[in-house]
């Protein structure tokens, strides 16, 4: 069975809990690490980590990147997006696919068809 937890400040986090997942509030990126540290030794399978922590612990999320697990997915923070848990999404799909699928196209303004 796959274990799915989501770190980040409470506000953030506490919603997933409703769709079963665990949840581990961190108001500090040492506070991050460590949960996210100790869910990698507990075998989860996807962290879901708020852009606000994610920012700050660049080093831990290059240690994972190369990893199948777990995957570490930047998720908005109750605070708003930094919109680079998008970035991160766009990026992977663009290498996966060879096109950068999500981009804003100009085709069909100003009554083009």
């Amino acid at each position: 069975m796959y274990r799915i937890a989501a770190v980040g400040d409470r506000e953030s986090v506490l919603a997933y809990k409703a769709f079963g997942m665990e949840t581990v509030p961190a108001s500090t990126p040492e506070e991050a690490s460590a949960a996210i540290k100790r869910l990698a030794e507990e075998d989860f399978t996807i962290i879901f980590l708020t852009e606000q922590l994610a920012v700050q612990l660049p080093e831990l999320l290059a240690k994972y990147a190369d990893q199948v697990s777990p995957a570490i997915i930047m998720i908005p923070g109750s605070k708003g997006s930094l919109g680079i848990g998008m970035e991160a999404i766009s990026a992977a799909v663009e290498q996966a696919v060879g096109a950068d699928i999500f981009a804003s196209s100009d085709a069909g303004k100003d009554g083009e068809r």
